[in-house]
């Protein structure tokens, strides 16, 4: 009797533990969340970090050696093309210069003083030749004497040497006007590179001297970015990288404003990739450009490559490989079935499948439920 006894409590607690292990471990880990799929639209995107930059990045060079006198903006100014950015000590340079438009005047005054003078030889010389012709007609006809004709024939021949000497003054004059006016021309030059303008209508993004502070040749003042040149030069795997083009839209974060979106466009794709890193350089421009901005700062771009229409569309975490073939676990009469699918395009979370019914209920296979294989059962 405590023999049978024995086994009934035995085989009470074997039925006990195993409806609680049914109950408590076998139900949860054999329960599955289910969805079914979507159907719409679904934007094909590929995703790249890189950080901000600009086409156009000017560089404001000193161009002579100098000391600074004045640097009128800073990092973080606007700048309009053709305003005043820097101005250096010319030294002695604007006493020459007007020396040198001095010596232009005065040899102006020169030219004309000496064509005044060839005007009045002229005339001179016109009475002369009269004088000269009368007196050979006499002297021909012996009303006039050897001296008196030969008096007129010199005071002819000393007004063609003085108009000769006088065109001589004015050609030289005329060319001490080109040499003077060419002075001129190189103290303008020179003294010019004592002040520098904006190239371009501008952002300044560094500025790297000081006021009174010696300068040589080529080195860097300020550095100034064309603001309708800036964008995200982003860095795309090549394997992901082969159907973007130029012109496709894209959505822009930034690191500073993680909650914003900017939109897009590819403008550039770089003719060579990165041999090590293997990754292409893709540069995404701003429609319309945040205002301030950061060059360098880190940014994330989806570049959307083609839009699928009307598609069945799932989350992107439920496709499953197996054998070399692509699908998702479905519940078929309380049964797991491997619903092979082909894969149309992936974006963010969610891919686009054909193959799969709009009724199907796909399972959501969880770290912690039991694995799925074909015809377990399923609640």
């Amino acid at each position: 009797m405590n023999t049978m006894i024995k086994y009934v409590i035995v085989a009470l607690l074997v039925v006990g533990g195993a409806l609680v292990f049914y109950n408590k471990v076998y139900i949860p880990k054999s329960t599955y969340n289910k969805i079914t799929p979507t159907k719409g639209n679904l934007d094909v995107t590929v995703f790249g970090i890189g950080e901000v930059d600009a086409k156009d990045i000017y560089s404001v060079n000193a161009q002579t050696s100098a000391k600074i006198l004045t640097i009128t903006k800073d990092a973080g100014d606007w700048v309009k093309k053709g305003e005043l950015l820097v101005a250096m000590d010319p030294v002695d340079l604007p006493q020459l210069l007007q020396e040198a438009k001095i010596a232009v005047k005065k040899a102006s005054l020169e030219h004309i003083a000496s064509k005044k003078e060839l005007q009045s030889l002229v005339a001179q010389k016109k009475l002369a030749l009269i004088t000269y012709k009368r007196y050979a007609k006499l002297k021909e006809q012996s009303f006039a004497s050897q001296s008196e004709y030969d008096k007129a024939k010199a005071d002819l021949d000393a007004l063609n040497a003085q108009i000769a000497a006088s065109k001589a003054r004015i050609n030289a004059a005329a060319a001490e006007i080109v040499r003077a006016q060419k002075g001129v021309e190189a103290l303008s030059v020179k003294l010019s590179r004592y002040t520098i303008t904006a190239p371009v209508d501008g952002y300044v993004i560094a500025r790297e001297a000081d006021v009174a502070e010696s300068v040589a040749p080529t080195m860097p003042i300020l550095k100034i970015v064309d603001p309708k040149t800036v964008w995200i030069k982003a860095s795309i795997d090549e394997r992901i990288s082969g159907a973007i083009a130029v012109g496709q839209k894209a959505i822009i974060t930034l690191r500073s404003q993680a909650n914003k979106k900017f939109l897009g466009l590819v403008k550039r794709i770089a003719p060579q990739s990165d041999a090590v890193t293997q990754e292409r350089e893709v540069d995404v421009a701003f429609e319309k450009l945040p205002i301030p901005f950061y060059m360098n700062e880190r940014a994330e771009v989806l570049i959307t490559t083609k839009t699928l229409k009307d598609v069945v569309k799932i989350p992107s975490d439920l496709l499953v490989h197996k054998e070399n073939r692509v699908g998702v676990w479905i519940d078929s009469n309380s049964k797991a079935h491997f619903n092979e699918v082909k894969v149309l395009g992936i974006s963010n979370n969610e891919a686009a499948v054909s193959g799969l019914s709009l009724s199907a209920k796909v399972l959501v296979a969880v770290a912690n439920k039991k694995p799925l294989f074909e015809g377990s059962g399923i609640h």
